[in-house]
């Protein structure tokens, strides 16, 4: 599709938008405040379509930008109803923003690696847009392990952080080692749960020197134990017995036999 071709259907859509807001009654009563769950309901599909790519296809992916952009464009629709800003106003907002944070491309600034853009990005934000600390403007609302990848991101970009992985590593030992005094002493259950928060932070460190997205890698391990569960009570039953009536051992064999049966 050309570049006319593409700016002609955004047209297109933002005409639909004010449509639906002017003759739906379900549209006509939501609010930027009401939508937004739908926003973020949106954007967990969209990350699901990328990942599942293989199975999905490029349609779906395809199909879920769409239902993503929809809510910018309704979103905008909103504000420009109460004379707030529009969309050329959030396109022109963004497109400056980029320009100004990417001085290796437009301007005369140097960065030859990712990490070197990433350490421009948070000098420009805090020196030239103003914001203040080094943890400015994140969110508390983030799930919480991109508020902990966040906010070590924020620190390492000061020099605070941990040289290699296998540090991490060690400070894991570490926190595993005081959480275990906790549960063998039984300690109160907020001294417990402060120690596990500890322990969940520290392997998201780990995750970000290693690369790996904590959030995704969370996920995909959920979806992979659910899997497994699944095909050992389904092994089981096969076998004339009831998951749910063994003993631990029984069913951990049977989760093991799954375990080693499911595809890499």
């Amino acid at each position: 599709m050309s570049r006319d071709s593409v700016i002609d259907e955004l047209g297109r859509l933002y005409d639909l938008t004010a449509r639906l807001r002017r003759e739906c009654p379900w549209d006509r009563r939501q609010t930027q405040e009401s939508i937004i769950a739908y926003t973020l309901e949106e954007t967990y599909e969209l990350a699901d379509s990328i990942r599942q790519r293989g199975e999905r296809g490029d349609a779906a992916v395809c199909g879920e930008l769409g239902d993503l952009l929809f809510q910018v464009f309704f979103l905008a629709c909103l504000a420009e109803e109460q004379g707030l800003y529009d969309l050329g106003e959030v396109a022109a907002g963004i497109r400056a923003k980029l320009i100004r944070r990417h001085p290796h491309v437009f301007g005369a600034a140097n960065a030859e690696t990712p990490e070197e853009v990433r350490e421009n990005w948070e000098t420009i934000k805090r020196e030239a847009e103003g914001r203040e600390g080094i943890f400015h403007d994140i969110p508390e609302t983030f799930p919480s392990t991109l508020l902990a990848q966040k906010l070590q991101q924020r620190a390492a970009a000061v020099g605070f952080d941990w040289e290699r992985a296998a540090d991490v590593m060690d400070k894991i030992k570490e926190e595993t080692a005081e959480l275990e005094h906790e549960v063998a002493a039984g300690g109160d259950s907020e001294r417990q749960a402060a120690e596990v928060g500890d322990l969940l932070l520290s392997v998201v460190n780990l995750a970000r020197k290693l690369k790996v997205d904590p959030e995704l890698a969370l996920r995909d391990s959920a979806l992979r134990f659910r899997e497994r569960v699944e095909a050992a009570a389904w092994s089981a039953e096969e076998d004339g017995l009831v998951f749910e009536s063994m003993g631990l051992d029984q069913q951990e064999a049977y989760y093991q036999r799954a375990k080693k049966e499911q595809k890499p």
